[in-house]
Formats: C-alpha cells, structure tokens, sequence
C-alpha cells in the first residue's frame, strides 16, 4: 500500500503543480495592460467585421489574446518582461469588414499584414499611433480614398505596399522623401504627373504600373542610381522622350516603361546601364534603331521592343543573335521581316517628326546627363552578337542571387504574402489597348511579391513577392529559374487571383531575390506561360491567372511580382514577380531549384511587376 500511497501523493502533487501554473499565466495575462488594451481593439475590430466565411476570427475571444489566429505576442522593446502583441497578419482571410479606429491602439505591432481580403473604406487616421510599424500590406483589398499620407507619418515604416485597390488621385511628393526599401502602388487610379522628389527615394523597389499616370519620366531618376533595383511603370500614359537620365541606372536590373505614350529615340549611353537584366519598352511609340550598345549588355537577360516603329537595328539585336538573350521585336517597321507593321502605318507615323528637347522631357545635347565612366577603359559594352555561352563546371559553385527583400520585424509562422512580392515576370492586367497584365497572386492557404514574409516569431523581424510580393525562395534552398528572358504574356487577363502566399522567413518582402545560389541553367526553349505567379517571400509567386488572349502580349520580366500578395505560414514579403516564359538556361551542376507555388486567383487584374531583389532590411532590435 505504500508503494500506492506515494504514487497517489506525486500524481496530486504534480496535478496541483500544473493548476498553479496554469493560474499564474493567466494571472500574468490578465494583469498586463498593454495586452487588454490589444485585446479590446481586437475585440472592436471583430465586430466590425461582417463576413468571415472562413471563421478566421472564431477564436478571436478570451484572455489570452496571444492565441487568437493571427496575432503574434513577444517581448515589448522597451520592457522585456511584458509581453506585447508585435504583429497581425490577416492574409488571405477573405474577411469583409472595415478598418476600424481601435487598429490604432494596437501600439506595439511592428507588421500589419492584411493583404487579399475585403476591407473597405478609408485607412483611418488612428494608425499614426503605430509608432513601431515597419511593414504595412493593404494590398488587394477594396480600401479608397486619396493616397493615405497618415502611412508617411510612421517613423519605423520601410516596406510599404497598397497595391490592388481603389486609392486615387495624385501621389504624394512626400511620397519619396520617405526613406522606404519598397513601394507598391500598382493598380489603384491614381492621377498625376510622378513627382521630381522621386529622385530622392532610398527605395530598391518602386511599382507604379497600371495607374493613370501622364507626364514625363522624371530626370531626377538619375539620382536614384547605386540604390534602385527595380523601376517599373508600365501600363500609364507616359509621354515625351526618355531623360537621358536614365543611364546612369547602372545598378537597377529591371527596367520596365511599356505601354506607355513614350517616343523618339533611345537615349545615348544606355551601354553604362550595365546591371540591366530585364528591357521592356514594349508598345510605346519608340523609332529610330537598335542599337548593339544596348544588346549586349553583359548581364541582360530579356529586351523587349515589340510594338513600336523601330525601322533599324544592329546584328546584335535580332533574335538568337546573343546566346542567353530572348528578344521580342514582332510589330516593328523592320522591311522585309515577318510579323512586322504595314507600310503605310510605318510611313505615317515614322513622317512625323519628333523633337525630344520640344517635349520638355529631355534636355538639350549639350547638356544632357553626366555620363558615369565605361566599365573598363575605352571599351563599350560587348557589341558581339554571338557571346560564348558560360561554361558550367562541377566545381565552380553558382553565384548566390541577390537576397530578397527580408521583413524586419516578423511573428512566428505567420502566413506569407506575395509581394512582391517576389521573383516572377511583371505582369500587369490587360487594357483597352491589349496591354498583358496579370492577375494578383492567389493565396495558396497558408503569399512578393512584392509581401515579404517574416522570420520566425522570436524575432519580428520581418516583398515576389512579391512578391515585390512580390517572395523569392528561402536563402539555403535552391535559387529559382532566372526570372529573365520571358516571352510576353497574353494581355487580357481575367479577374486577379486571390491572395498568394509569401516566401520563407528569409524572403525579399514583396514582395524581392534570396541570396541563394542560382537555379540551374538548361538549354531548353522558354515555355509560354500565359498566368504569371505573384511575388512574396515564397518562391516566386508567379501566379497570374491565364488572361484571354486578346492582341499579342508583351513579354513580362522576370523579378517582383506585382501581384499582391496571398496568404500563408508567414507573413507576406516583397511581393515579389510573376513568372511569365521561362528562358532557355545553361546545365549548371547544382540542386534544381525548388518547385513554384501557384497561388489561388485574387479578384483583381495582375500588374507587371519584376522579382523584388532588395537586401533584408536591418533587423529592429528587440524583435
């Protein structure tokens, strides 16, 4: 009986033990403050929402609001024995409902992830009060109003991403005074000329296309060099001619201005814009030649110059000319080569004369831009056609990509997003014109990107997407196929996908590349792919919705996506770049990379966007 007796004893004494415990946590819960205060805005933001068909927020009731869906709780920065709740990400919920004035006593969040849902209205004003705010992602929703400045009031905020919805009106020269990594601003309506300020943006990332932008390509945007990585405005209404500005670029791998009003010729110098991996001027009004100045760019990957009135070009610049290089030239005025404009459309056209110093946006010859010297002395770019291919040995190890934009501040296993974010060709959603636009990402449940997902919960810190949410692959796995030399995808394009999910915690948010080794190369034909994926911190979310085929498509780089992003496991990152073809690539002996998610489709048309390829934004201490 002994043996029995003190059995009974450790089993009751064990019993008390754990209801002590039990009691003492929820005593600590129910004695901070800065978690009932979470709490009670949780609780006011729960009730207004309407339609939650997924009953996401079920549990969003009791003390112990660190287990609500969603929300993630870790030490407070400036108080690590109180814990505090650092995060929301609600993508792809598909919850409807408002943002409502209690989201700003939310103090302590560090990320707001709300992309691929149905919120509506206004961003209210009370958000100012999230002192601490380093990612915020409203993307494919269904928000309006004017461009929400109340966002350019956070002092912490670096990744910044409102694409898909209904904002309107002119952007904000406070806009790019902000020192933000990225910005996603595609497919809303806004209205105006881009402002000059866009000079001074620290940003790697900036995704203008499908707004009703008019005016002239900025020639501040030289002062952008060293830091921007990708710049894309495809899908406004552009006009004049390209600043020469634009040639110091040398750093900015992606470089999209189609379907646009641009004309004239191209600028001089576009030899020094040596880091360009992805071209598209596609439909625009551009004459004059092409020059082998530009086709032999040692790192570019795909030049798109479809649907203008070029009417000569070097040897360089036909296709298969260049190993590695995918041209698109169909609908030019080249004579006697197929799929090419009529004479007489040809002549009409090319009979106007174009004067660029007249259209303001290009100054005089004599004082055109400030060239930046040659990569190497006396020597242009390489102008040979016919570049011999990269060898693949065994022992030689790819060089790592480009790291994807990484979120700072991230809760554990939240759901990613695309921002972005993250690596596939930028697609953008068709327009009257023809215009190939791809849908935003769908969320495969748990994305570029552009958003860019977060790290682990432990450290908040958290755009392919991406996802440019764009979301590229986690930086130890196996890089994705190049994002360059796709083939234009089919313009109209049905409703955008639903929200896609965002790379791994070491994504690019958009959202932005992981420095992980390049996939393999493979002497294989780029497959048509008429669905692009979104970015975000997952591979690549290149998840565009096929559109109809309609006039034909430009070909979309490879890079951000600009496809919001959808939900899963972590946060969204930089959104990250749809996939569009794939180009042909050398046989590398390395491990394939890993398999793309598609995503669901969104309930919005896709923009064009490129992978997001930022570095990781330093980690807030704390978090």
């Amino acid at each position: 009986m002994k043996p029995l007796g003190c059995y009974l004893l450790l089993l009751l004494l064990f019993a008390l033990h754990e209801k002590t415990r039990a009691h003492r946590h929820l005593l600590k819960i129910s004695t901070n403050p800065r978690l009932d205060s979470a709490r009670s805005a949780l609780h006011a933001w729960k009730r207004s929402i309407h339609s939650d068909p997924s009953n996401f927020t079920a549990n969003w009731v009791g003390h112990d609001v660190c287990s609500y869906n969603g929300i993630f709780c870790a030490p407070a920065l400036d108080d690590p024995s109180q814990t505090v709740v650092a995060g929301v990400d609600l993508n792809g919920a598909d919850i409807a409902g408002h943002l409502p004035d209690e989201i700003g006593d939310l103090v302590d969040i560090s990320l707001l992830h709300l992309n691929s849902n149905r919120f509506c209205g206004v961003v209210p004003d009370s958000i100012s009060k999230l002192k601490l705010l380093y990612e915020l992602d409203l993307s494919n929703n269904r928000l309006v109003g004017s461009f929400p400045e109340v966002v350019l009031g956070l002092p912490e905020l670096k990744y910044l991403d409102l694409r898909f919805n209904d904002f309107e009106g002119p952007l904000p020269p406070k806009l790019f005074e902000k020192p933000l990594d990225a910005i996603f601003l595609n497919n809303n309506r806004f209205v105006s000329v881009i402002p000059e300020s866009i000079g001074n943006s620290t940003a790697s990332v900036i995704v203008l296309s499908d707004n009703e932008l008019t005016g002239c390509v900025p020639s501040s945007i030289g002062n952008t060099a060293g830091k921007l990585d990708e710049l894309i405005l495809s899908g406004n209404k552009l006009s004049g001619c390209l600043p020469e500005e634009i040639t110091l670029l040398n750093t900015t791998t992606v470089f999209d201005i189609s379907a646009n009003d641009l004309v004239g010729d191209l600028p001089q110098g576009m030899e020094y814009m040596q880091g360009l991996e992805v071209l598209n001027i596609a439909r625009n009004k551009f004459r004059s030649d092409v020059p082998d100045t530009v086709c032999t760019l040692p790192s570019l990957k795909n030049f798109t110059f479809s649907y203008n009135y070029f009417d000569a070009r070097d040897e360089a610049c036909y296709p298969k000319a260049v190993t590695g290089l995918v041209i698109v030239d169909k609908e030019n005025c080249f004579t006697q080569e197929k799929k090419q404009r009529s004479e007489k459309e040809c002549k009409k056209v090319l009979s106007e004369k174009v004067d660029c110093e007249a259209t303001g946006c290009r100054s005089p010859t004599d004082g055109g831009a400030p060239k930046p010297k040659p990569p190497k002395k006396g020597s242009p770019p390489k102008s040979e056609p016919n570049p011999k291919a990269p060898k693949s040995e065994p022992g030689q190890a790819p060089k790592p990509a480009p790291h994807p934009y990484k979120p700072s501040l991230s809760p554990k296993q939240t759901p990613k997003t695309l921002t972005p974010a993250p690596e596939q060709g930028i697609v953008s959603p068709p327009t009257n014109n023809g215009i190939h636009k791809s849908s935003p990402p769908q969320f495969a449940s748990p994305p570029l990107v552009y958003s860019p997902p977060p790290p682990p919960a432990a450290h908040i810190f958290s755009p392919p997407p991406p996802v440019y949410s764009p979301p590229p692959p986690l930086v130890q796995s196996p890089p994705p196929p190049p994002p360059v030399n796709s083939p234009p995808p089919p313009i109209q394009s049905p409703p955008p996908p639903s929200p896609s999910p965002p790379p791994p915690p070491p994504v690019n948010s958009p959202p932005p590349l992981v420095h992980s080794p390049p996939p393999p190369l493979i002497h294989s034909s780029p497959p048509p792919v008429q669905s692009p994926p979104p970015p975000l911190h997952s591979p690549p979310p290149p998840v565009y919705s096929p559109p109809p085929p309609v006039q034909p498509p430009n070909p979309q780089p490879h890079g951000h996506s600009l496809i919001p992003p959808s939900t899963s496991q972590s946060p969204p990152v930089l959104s990250p770049p749809p996939l569009a073809f794939s180009p042909p690539l050398l046989p590398v002996n390395s491990p394939p990379p890993p398999p793309y998610v598609i995503y669901p489709p969104v309930r919005i048309p896709g923009p064009l966007g490129a992978s997001y390829k930022s570095p990781p934004p330093p980690a807030i201490p704390g978090y």
